[in-house]
């Protein structure tokens, strides 16, 4: 363990890497405690507006390179245009995709053996959120659509106007950790159709106490949002795949913003499995291919949060890619 097991940071944001597309979150801690070789090959598999690529590209030697992967065709567009000298200079490799498929597109797209570093900085960005059309908000009329990636078919209309009143319920307490996700969901299907972002939201407002409305709101729209993208079989997906393209010694990154990604990355790094059992060789010693550097999560400091409300729920772990023992596991 090294002294990144520290809860709060000193000091996350460099405001040099924010931009008005996003504002990265715990930049610095995760350049300092992501890069392992200067020279080598880090993935930001949700690049966003390319602040933490800059970073890191800032913090990497020349020969050091970084691949950005992102599903939503304006983040690639706006990172391209931000960073287009590292683009240019080959230091800086763009690719549109979910990191659901990271191995393929790491090993079967752009044919890289192993990699150095991963990041992933998981749910919506700010971009995304504050730009109304996009359907992610609340607190903007819009179409319902939260799809990070407008090449996929299913879109939020979808899910609040055609899915059973039962499917609805199970999202909004399975992502959205909606206690009163039964009353919402009834709410919803009596309120049918519904085309816009407030005229769900108005539909939920009829069915909760005024005191609650804006925390209930922000549980169904993430509900119906992790729904519509996949979120957390994508996160699943990624978790399990990183173990296959990080080289020993290399290091993932994960920052959360809910409990429902912090419980699984930390299981899996933890035990190397996404349900959270410790694997024992025959003489009792643990087996997994992860050593956490952080046993509690990395927090953004109060001038961070100051500077950035939306570090305040951000959780940072990361984990080094380690040989398993040569040993027969018992399961």
């Amino acid at each position: 363990m090294t002294n990144a097991s520290s809860h709060i940071t000193d000091g996350g944001a460099d405001p040099s890497y924010g931009s008005s597309y996003h504002v990265p979150v715990l930049c610095d801690a995760v350049v300092e405690h992501l890069i392992t070789n200067p020279a080598g090959c880090y993935v930001d598999a949700t690049l966003g507006g390319g602040g933490h690529a800059a970073a890191l590209l800032d913090a990497l030697a020349p020969a050091g390179r970084v691949i950005g992967i992102d599903q939503d065709a304006e983040a690639l567009s706006a990172t391209r245009a931000r960073l287009s000298d590292a683009v240019a200079a080959g230091r800086l490799q763009v690719v549109r995709g979910n990191f659901e498929r990271l191995a393929h597109l790491l090993t079967d797209v752009l044919e890289l053996e192993a990699i150095d570093g991963l990041l992933l900085d998981l749910g919506v960005s700010s971009h995304q959120l504050d730009e109304a059309d996009r359907g992610f908000s609340f607190q903007q009329e819009a179409p319902l659509d939260m799809r990070m990636d407008d090449r996929q078919g299913l879109t939020a209309h979808q899910v609040v106007n055609d899915w059973s009143e039962e499917d609805l319920r199970e999202a909004l307490w399975t992502y959205g950790e909606e206690r009163a996700g039964a009353r919402i969901a009834r709410a919803i299907v009596d309120a049918r159709p519904l085309d816009t972002t407030t005229a769900l939201a108005d539909a939920v407002r009829r069915v909760v106490p005024t005191r609650d409305e804006v925390k209930t709101l922000a549980r169904v729209f993430q509900g119906i949002r992790i729904a519509v993208n996949r979120e957390l079989k994508a996160l699943e997906a990624a978790l399990q795949q990183a173990v296959d393209v990080l080289r020993i010694g290399g290091r993932m990154a994960v920052i959360s913003y809910h409990s429902l990604e912090d419980r699984r990355v930390k299981r899996f790094f933890r035990h190397g499995n996404l349900q959270g059992e410790p694997r024992r060789d025959v003489y009792g010693n643990p087996v997994t291919p992860w050593s956490e550097r952080t046993r509690k999560p990395l927090r953004a400091s109060d001038a961070e949060i100051e500077a950035n409300p939306r570090a305040r729920s951000a959780r940072l772990r990361i984990a080094e890619r380690i040989a398993e023992p040569d040993l027969p596991a018992v399961p």
